[in-house]
């Protein structure tokens, strides 16, 4: 679970118009990348509406990216010698990759102001996945971080260079497929319940310049129920800005389970100032 800087994988800028709104907000144009705060899901592809048994999420990844969705954890694996999302057993739900990613590409192509972030946990090699993404078409949207200051969201979609993609395991080459750990610092993530929650380190230099916020509860197995008490505002404005506290800086990404139960998307915003 990717201008005018280098290493831009895109074909450059396009021909319409420049949105005048970027991920829903003009104000957030001007914000550089990892001072924004991106709502997420956690195994974004194992949802109920897919048929996943034991799914994370309520609604496909279409619908995840139209509702406000801008960071999706992902995990791919070879199941009878393809490449799928699925999580663990992709006897219980699996979705092929490609398909999954040409789901992405759709909506890049037809929301311009819109810039997403994936983390892949990566059962399948660089090159199976780059391979995947070029046959997807999702590859011209991929940005590529050089190390030096962060493009604001309006100048990564001036560029079209839209898509942050980290790998847990994998590295480059490509160049885009970006070691996670590299990039981000993120908390535990094995909790029973609300009153288990820290904001301790769990991978990652604290040091990093992205931080994620992992935030739900699986007793043993998520549940919609589990998510509105975990996804609650108070819940989880309450941890952000607790770990915001902590890291010194607001998340990047706040992931959770059951995405429509609680208030995450308000959370979002208020972690945004908006």
């Amino acid at each position: 679970m990717l201008l005018l800087l280098a290493g831009c994988a895109g074909p450059g800028p396009a021909a319409d118009p420049l949105p005048t709104a970027c991920n829903g907000h003009a104000e957030l144009c001007a914000r550089p990348f990892d001072t924004v705060t991106l709502a997420g899901t956690h195994n974004s592809m194992s949802s109920e509406d897919d048929g996943f048994q034991l799914p994370n999420q309520p609604h496909s990844l279409a619908d995840q990216l139209e509702d406000g969705v801008h960071a999706m954890l992902l995990d791919t694996h070879e199941w009878e010698g393809e490449a799928y999302l699925c999580h663990g057993y992709c006897e219980l739900g699996a979705t092929p990759l490609v398909e999954g990613l040409a789901v992405v590409r759709a909506f890049l192509d037809a929301h311009r102001g819109e810039v997403l972030a994936f983390i892949v946990e990566d059962h399948l090699s660089a090159e199976a996945t780059a391979t995947a993404f070029a046959e997807a078409g999702l590859d011209r949207y991929v940005y590529t971080w050089d190390g030096g200051a962060w493009p604001t969201l309006g100048e990564m979609v001036a560029a079209d260079t839209r898509l942050l993609v980290t790998a847990e395991s994998g590295a480059p080459p490509p160049e885009w497929y970006q070691p996670a750990w590299s990039l981000y610092v993120d908390t535990p993530y094995s909790f029973a319940e609300v009153a288990d929650f820290t904001c301790d380190v769990n991978r990652g230099d604290p040091a990093n310049p992205l931080f994620l916020l992992n935030h739900w509860i699986a007793d043993p197995f998520p549940s919609e129920a589990q998510a509105e008490e975990a996804n609650a505002e108070g819940v989880l404005y309450g941890r952000a800005t607790a770990c915001a506290a902590a890291f010194g800086r607001a998340p990047t990404l706040v992931a959770v389970d059951w995405y429509t139960a609680g208030d995450l998307f308000v959370v979002v915003d208020a972690l945004n100032g908006l």
